[in-house]
């Protein structure tokens, strides 16, 4: 112990360290109980007992160790109170005890079932974003709840609900099986990019980027690749989050007002972080599978990131990963963004064809993502009052304040 320590110093200690081992301390109670949402609970009630300890009897040397024997504790006294101690429970309890506090060293494969744990598919996507949020990125509820603008009691019941439907559907505190891992850790990949893209461009509020959620998913997707350093797309993940995040010092104004690709001082791009995702790309490569959907994304991505200007990006190059992209991982956004890219390469009209085939297919409907890049083609082509109107539509089924504004300035500009 250091002896006592003012209250603010402690949780400030506390802050930080759980920040770091938390999602660890979760992972080692989760292997002893088998419950996840116990597991969860009984970290925040040792977490309790420290901040209400420690300032009077100091930080422990160790304090993660203490926070994992505590926790173990309560544990084997709820068992006592419930009077389920069978055998198995005795035998825990007996180990428990022995246990010297000092040699407590979690294991990174705890850390790995914990995350396949908080991405079950027999959680929704909500529950799953908001549960690995919480035990593997170690955030609290109301800081969860700030980053998703929804209310604290609303967070609290999906993590509440997440580990009722764990532990009701019995889920095991395991890594898959050999032939359910690639599908599982696209899952838990999807749920990290699904917090990139809602910070990297939000569909609602009134804020266009929200750096703060996409830099925790980013942190939890360098986590992730640390856990499975063999599994390209993970480091493809990290390389792709790394080159798009690179550029947020730039995409907004002082009073927020968004700055599109072609108007961005590149000069306030992030150089390190783009250095970081050439080499998280260059791991991903070198484990010679091939490029998946991540690294294909992430080898666009640093186009734009290398690129001096927007005359100067190899458009060609993007517009035959975007083909391969299509190929791997078919969707009418890539398409839409294929287009993009071939006008740019080839000229606004052989990709206005292509816009105008998409729209044909419905599958945008609804979105104001094909009127809008409708509206810069028709408007490259000197179609105004065309571009006008598709302005006008895409700035109609925008849902974020601000990218609305920009479409709406758009109509008025053309």
């Amino acid at each position: 112990m250091t002896g006592a320590e003012p209250a603010d110093k402690v949780r400030r200690r506390m802050d930080a360290l759980w920040r770091i081992e938390g999602a660890r301390i979760v992972a080692v109670l989760a292997r002893v109980t088998g419950d996840v949402g116990l597991a969860e609970d009984l970290a925040q009630e040792a977490v309790a007992d420290a901040l209400t300890q420690w300032p009077e009897s100091g930080i422990p040397r160790n304090p993660g160790a203490w926070l994992t024997t505590v926790a173990k504790r309560k544990a084997i006294d709820g068992w006592r109170r419930a009077a389920r101690l069978d055998e198995r429970y005795r035998d825990i309890a007996r180990g428990l005890q022995d246990e010297d506090a000092v040699a407590w060293e979690p294991l990174d494969d705890d850390v790995l079932r914990l995350v396949f744990a908080a991405c079950h598919p027999v959680l929704s996507r909500e529950a799953q974003v908001a549960l690995t949020l919480r035990i593997v990125g170690s955030l609290t509820t109301e800081e969860i709840a700030r980053l998703f603008l929804v209310p604290v009691a609303t967070v609290q019941q999906r993590i509440v609900r997440a580990k009722k439907t764990l532990a009701a559907a019995r889920v095991p505190f395991e890594v898959p099986e050999p032939n359910e891992w690639g599908e599982r850790l696209g899952a838990v990949l999807g749920v990290v990019y699904l917090m990139f893209t809602e910070g990297y461009a939000a569909t609602s509020g009134d804020r266009w980027i929200r750096p703060d959620l996409a830099n925790e998913a980013l942190r939890i997707g360098r986590i992730l690749a640390g856990l499975v350093p063999r599994e390209p797309e993970a480091h493809a993940l990290v390389a792709l989050m790394e080159f798009q995040a690179s550029r947020f010092a730039a995409r907004t104004r002082p009073d927020g007002t968004p700055v599109l690709l072609a108007d961005q001082d590149r000069s306030r791009w992030d150089r390190a972080q783009i250095r970081r995702g050439e080499a998280a790309l260059v791991r991903a490569d070198a484990l010679g599978r091939g490029r998946r959907s991540y690294a294909l994304q992430a080898a666009i991505a640093q186009c734009h990131a290398v690129a001096a200007s927007v005359d100067d990006t190899d458009w060609p190059a993007i517009v035959l990963l975007y083909e391969a992209l299509g190929r791997i991982a078919p969707s009418p956004v890539v398409e839409l963004n294929r287009a993009v890219a071939m006008s740019m390469a080839t000229g606004p009209a052989t990709a206005l064809a292509m816009v105008d085939r998409l729209g044909s297919d419905g599958a945008l409907r609804g979105s104001h993502l094909l009127p809008s890049v409708r509206g810069e083609l028709l408007a490259r082509l000197g179609r105004r009052e065309e571009a006008r109107a598709e302005f006008s539509v895409a700035a109609a089924l925008a849902r974020n304040d601000r990218e609305r504004a920009v479409l709406e300035g758009k109509a008025a500009e053309v």
